[in-house]
């Protein structure tokens, strides 16, 4: 699902409230990570991650490797803060996105 402005304007205000869930710490990016996150993408729809300050990553960089290698949709980037978007593949989970489609 492509997001027009309304639709990552919604999620952005919906992950206002939330807390990062995972971190890009000094072992970087891996795939191992990338999967972990599709995973609980899957459970939760909508997540922010953190890059912290000992990371070799950058903002860019963790963005391009997420949107690249998976069909996780980086909504918004504050800083060091990605919030990220993807639907989930099982239909009882799907609030948000259920909500994101009718906007």
């Amino acid at each position: 699902m492509e997001l027009r402005g309304k639709q990552k304007r919604y999620l952005r205000a919906r992950a206002h409230s939330y807390r990062p869930v995972f971190s890009v710490g000094k072992n970087g990016l891996t795939e191992a990570w990338l999967n972990q996150l599709a995973g609980a993408l899957d459970n939760h729809e909508l997540l922010k991650i953190n890059i912290q300050q000992n990371s070799d990553a950058t903002t860019a960089e963790a963005k391009e490797f997420i949107e690249s290698n998976t069909d996780i949709q980086v909504v918004q980037t504050i800083g060091r803060v990605l919030v990220l978007f993807k639907v989930s593949s099982e239909a009882d989970k799907r609030e948000i996105s259920d909500t994101v489609k009718k906007i």
